[in-house]
């Protein structure tokens, strides 16, 4: 699949593909949109929020969570304020997301079938991965979760606008979770 990928882009390039993509690293609608990294949304998600190229920054992850105040997700964002001019953050889940039902309790099983040695997973075990591979239960719930650990985070100016959506993975339809 790689190598596809790899033939792909070279024809990409020689073709100019790229030309209508071309923008800079500044978001021009002043927005980062943190999302569940799930395959429906790649193309919906953009086109639901009449978004183009450069419009905004969009960081995905499993569930579209914040987990600490140190993970990925705060940081991006924290770039995203401080070095890309973003004034505004939508925090957008989706309709039936895998990260719902996700659980250790799951991958533990597989991560054994793969090859994970027990002694590793043990290790894992006594620094927390029971809660870091947790997912959630309640979308609305984990929403108001991740706006919350946002606004309340202490790097976060006070005002930066953070409000939180469940988008429907088929139609795009947006709903605003208060």
């Amino acid at each position: 699949m790689i190598d596809q990928i790899l033939a792909y882009n070279a024809r990409f390039v020689a073709e100019k593909g790229y030309e209508p993509y071309v923008t800079d690293k500044f978001p021009a609608r002043k927005l980062a949109v943190l999302t569940c990294m799930d395959t429906r949304l790649t193309e919906l998600l953009p086109k639901a929020l009449g978004l183009r190229n450069g419009d905004a920054k969009i960081i995905k992850n499993a569930g579209g969570l914040v987990l600490s105040e140190t993970d990925s997700a705060i940081r991006s964002l924290l770039v995203g304020i401080y070095e890309l001019g973003v004034r505004e953050v939508m925090v957008v889940h989706h309709s039936t997301c895998g990260a719902c039902h996700m659980s250790y309790g799951e991958f533990k099983p597989h991560m054994l079938e793969r090859g994970i040695p027990e002694e590793v997973l043990d290790q894992w075990e006594s620094k927390g991965i029971d809660t870091w591979l947790e997912g959630f239960h309640d979308t609305e719930a984990s929403v108001r979760k991740t706006v919350a650990a946002i606004v309340n985070h202490p790097l976060v100016p006070g005002d930066v606008t953070v409000r939180g959506f469940i988008i429907d993975s088929v139609t795009g339809a947006l709903s605003e979770v208060v």
